[in-house]
């Protein structure tokens, strides 16, 4: 696996503002469309080791955390939507980038907190995440999906206390507010400000898969945390 020299650069210039705007959105979505299957397993040991920033999404099972990475990389079937929640129980690693000049990697962790899955599943998943979030030396964001309508829970509470000390040291956080189309204008400015003060310093957005509503804020975010050195604001 190699590392992009040359990838497409999402760049915002004070010419023609909206357009430049357009064309790194188009640039951003572009680069996530690429993400395809490079490996799973059951335990971290089980993982390779990488020199590429890697993007760890977590949730809860029934937070929309499929739904989003599908929407994201606008491929139906990349992260397995199961119709029983809490059935994916591997991390699985997606490469970004052209075909042979991978330059991030998109990691999604198994949902937690799950009522139907067995009390033992979920201890060895927990510990899985766990020693992920803590030990992966090349994670250099997380993105929490979270159903605005039912708010953190407590194991939530309990990753963002994991991860806490790795934000304080640099660690990019995102909280992504996933079906917000089932709340109405106040209901989303409300949950938004809520989070944003338990987020922790960490970033927060409202999503909708149905309503396409996030998708080109959350992709430039993302682009922007894995080439923070070629991303130029206006």
């Amino acid at each position: 696996m190699t590392t992009s020299s040359n990838p497409p650069t999402p760049r915002l210039s004070s010419d023609s503002p909206d357009r430049a705007a357009d064309a790194a959105t188009t640039a951003a979505l572009g680069w996530l469309h690429t993400a395809r299957f490079l490996t799973t397993a059951p335990q971290l040991q089980f993982l390779p080791s990488l020199d590429l920033p890697e993007f760890a999404f977590v949730g809860r099972s029934n937070a929309g955390k499929s739904t989003c990475i599908n929407t994201l990389t606008q491929q139906k079937q990349l992260a397995f939507a199961s119709k029983k929640p809490g059935r994916t129980q591997h991390i699985n690693l997606f490469a970004l980038g052209k075909q042979g000049l991978t330059d991030a990697v998109l990691a999604d962790l198994p949902g937690y907190g799950y009522a139907a899955v067995p009390r033992q599943d979920k201890i060895r998943w927990q510990q899985v995440m766990a020693n992920y979030l803590v030990t992966r030396e090349n994670l250099k964001g997380v993105v929490l999906m979270c159903d605005p309508r039912h708010g953190l829970t407590e194991l939530d509470e309990i990753l963002l206390d994991i991860i806490r000390p790795r934000v304080q040291q640099g660690l990019k956080f995102l909280v992504i507010l996933t079906k917000a189309d089932k709340l109405t204008r106040v209901e989303q400015n409300k949950a938004l400000s809520i989070m944003k003060l338990q987020a922790g310093g960490g970033e927060v957005r409202l999503f909708s898969a149905t309503k396409r509503h996030g998708i080109d804020d959350v992709a430039m975010l993302l682009w922007h945390w894995a080439h923070p050195a070629d991303f130029v604001p206006a």
